[in-house]
């Protein structure tokens, strides 16, 4: 599969990228500096140099032309504006989707935040962040041309990954290193069966090949 990152220099991007490439794959990373192209290539993924801060829908199309699907895993990180939570994690999702369904590269998979949520109240950044996400989440899942799944990970570690987790439409909170998160994603790409579920992800006791198989649909 020809699968477009957003978010490509990202932490979980290059962990997917590594694992995508070492699945035969073909990984895609949209990058804002070109500076990060190395570190892409290194990880086996062609880096496309494109800020979805300016990107036209049409733009982004025409990266996504010939993809089998796409990952959303931009952020605008830790010590970012309130302002950016919402142009980059909440439309740069939408923009993302938006330009799949023109392209029709139909798979489709959020990183999201666990407690993400439209309704989510508070004026703190983080209120402001898990705000965006929702409202991101709720765009996605309405779009009929999108075989898409939301992924929402608890508290996100640099631990070596263990391969073992829980995933279901509500886990309760914990940890989940960066690893885990990444072999997931790999996993949900390539099983068709979880399109349109939103699952929460922390560690636990599954494998995650079997976890995905346990939550696929068919």
């Amino acid at each position: 599969m020809r699968i477009v990152i957003a978010g490509g220099h990202g932490q979980i991007a290059l962990r997917l990228e590594r694992l995508l490439s070492a699945r035969d794959h073909e990984p895609v990373g949209l990058i804002r500096k070109p500076e990060y192209a190395d570190d892409l290539r290194d990880a086996g993924a062609e880096p496309v140099l494109l800020d979805l801060e300016s990107a036209s829908v049409d733009e982004v199309a025409e990266v996504l032309q010939g993809a089998d699907g796409a990952v959303f895993a931009a952020g605008a990180g830790p010590g970012s504006s309130v302002d950016r939570k919402y142009t980059v994690d909440r439309d740069g999702a939408v923009l993302l989707a938006d330009a799949a369904e023109r392209a029709g590269a139909r798979r489709f998979v959020v990183v999201s935040s666990m407690g993400a949520d439209p309704q989510h109240t508070g004026d703190d950044v983080f209120d402001h962040y898990l705000r965006a996400k929702g409202e991101a989440d709720a765009y996605v899942s309405s779009r009929t041309g999108l075989d898409w799944t939301v992924l929402r990970p608890g508290a996100l570690t640099n631990d070596a990954g263990a391969g073992l987790v829980q995933l279901a439409p509500s886990t309760g909170r914990g940890p989940i290193p960066r690893d885990d998160v990444a072999a997931v994603l790999a996993e949900l790409l390539e099983t068709p069966g979880t399109a349109g579920l939103t699952l929460e992800l922390i560690s636990g006791a599954v494998p995650v090949i079997d976890a995905v198989k346990a939550v696929a649909r068919g």
